[in-house]
């Protein structure tokens, strides 16, 4: 029971974050000896919209946890992972506005719990745990390779765009392993989709490399993550 309440109180945590710091627009430019104006790496602003799902949905499978599985083994293997990752993320917004080098390093953490949890999330009751944590685990993924090049390219370690095409081809490649060893969890993929089509939205105009290649992750990541809705559809979860 204290491991589902911990939980809640870890994702209203999480949640009440945007509310406390509300004009967080990003690393601030003048953070970076190189300021980071418009980095072809960072998403369109709509995409991160989707923030709103995702708080939201882990509330309320946080709140069916307490009170329809406060004693379940399996969802309380998944419990210390996830809060670990939101109680991280519940300190982010207040440190990403000082510090992107310790907030990279934070988001990084986040993303391994987060995946930990959805490795160990149950396989009853998927759309109140593992697709919440899906979803999550599957925007981290991305955010944390483009927080990485954000500072790559903002300390000069490498060009904006070729820092873009490398850290999306990172993004791509871990997507694409998680999605294969979830086996389910489709929610993981379309959030990898989201931010790699507000990627492509950004760069639309300006960089056709960093849109093509956006274009064919959110192509081969959708296949996986078609397949791994269909074997939830028909019932054969991880």
């Amino acid at each position: 029971m204290l491991g589902a309440i911990f939980t809640l109180l870890a994702a209203l945590a999480f949640a009440i974050g945007p509310f406390l710091v509300p004009d967080f627009q990003g690393f601030a430019p003048e953070f970076f000896p190189i300021p980071q104006l418009k980095p072809p790496l960072q998403p369109a602003g709509f995409a991160f919209g989707i923030w709103g799902v995702i708080y939201l949905w882990l509330i309320v499978g946080a709140v069916f946890g307490v009170w329809r599985r406060p004693k379940d083994r399996q969802w309380a293997r998944m419990r210390p992972a996830l809060g670990l990752s939101m109680v991280i993320g519940a300190a982010w917004l207040p440190i990403a506005q000082n510090d992107p080098v310790i907030a990279c390093a934070m988001i990084w953490a986040m993303w391994a719990f987060a995946i930990l949890a959805l490795l160990r999330a149950p396989n009853l009751d998927r759309a109140m745990a593992a697709w919440p944590v899906g979803l999550y685990a599957g925007w981290l993924s991305t955010a944390a390779c483009v927080a990485t090049g954000l500072n790559l390219a903002g300390f000069g370690i490498l060009d904006p765009e070729l820092t873009a095409l490398v850290m999306m081809a990172t993004a791509i490649a871990i997507a694409a392993c998680i999605q294969l060893i979830l086996k389910g969890a489709p929610t993981y993929g379309f959030a990898v989709i989201w931010a790699m089509y507000g990627i492509f939205v950004a760069n639309d105009e300006g960089n056709p490399d960093v849109a093509g290649l956006a274009l064919l992750a959110m192509i081969g990541i959708g296949a996986l993550a078609m397949v791994a809705l269909a074997r939830e559809l028909r019932g054969r979860t991880m």
